[in-house]
């Protein structure tokens, strides 16, 4: 079934319908949402509370754009929201933690590598990870829908909400920024 009959199943209350479409794309929101939030239940509160959003608005949505497009819209504002919330509070991470134990973004080893093989991928895995979470907000988030979401720079602009020219240049920039601090590890790559 395709996102469009998914949706209009769903502006006709069909739970099955949206309950599809959440399966189809609840493993994108949280790897997004993680993303941006660097921060394992927070992004999975957000996931839950982008999906409640999306169930009750899912009949405003007009097809102007991708749903991909609005779905990932929401998720960038409700993490905007978590943020906000989180520096009134003062949140803060530990440098010390091991927050990857519970990350299902990391991948799982293949079989066909040696343990060794399998030991230097994880490492450079981890160093990118760290890299990208290093980097500032607004450059995570562009290297996420570009690199990770695979989204085109016109999608972007109409999630950031800016022209294409400073999409690309925004980007060039983030990935400028991670090409410095993983020069450093020149040895893993």
């Amino acid at each position: 079934m395709t996102d469009q009959e998914m949706i209009t199943r769903c502006k006709k209350g069909d739970r099955e319908a949206f309950n599809e479409l959440m399966i189809k794309y609840q493993k994108q929101v949280f790897n997004m949402a993680y993303s941006i939030l660097s921060d394992y239940e927070d992004a999975s509160d957000a996931s839950q509370e982008v999906f409640v959003k999306v169930y009750r608005s899912i009949a405003s949505f007009r097809g102007q754009s991708a749903f991909t497009t609005w779905l990932y819209t929401i998720c960038r504002n409700v993490c905007n929201d978590a943020l906000r919330k989180r520096q009134r509070k003062g949140f803060t991470i530990s440098i010390d933690s091991n927050e990857d134990e519970n990350n299902p973004v990391a991948e799982l080893p293949s079989e066909e590598l040696s343990p060794e093989e399998h030991y230097e991928m994880s490492e450079r895995q981890r160093i990118v990870r760290d890299a990208i979470r290093s980097l500032s907000p607004e450059y995570r988030e562009i290297i996420m829908y570009s690199d990770m979401e695979q989204l085109s720079y016109d999608e972007i602009a109409r999630i950031l909400k800016c022209p294409n020219g400073t999409v690309k240049s925004r980007l060039n920039r983030a990935r400028n920024a991670l090409k410095k601090k993983l020069s450093e590890k020149k040895e893993l790559f």
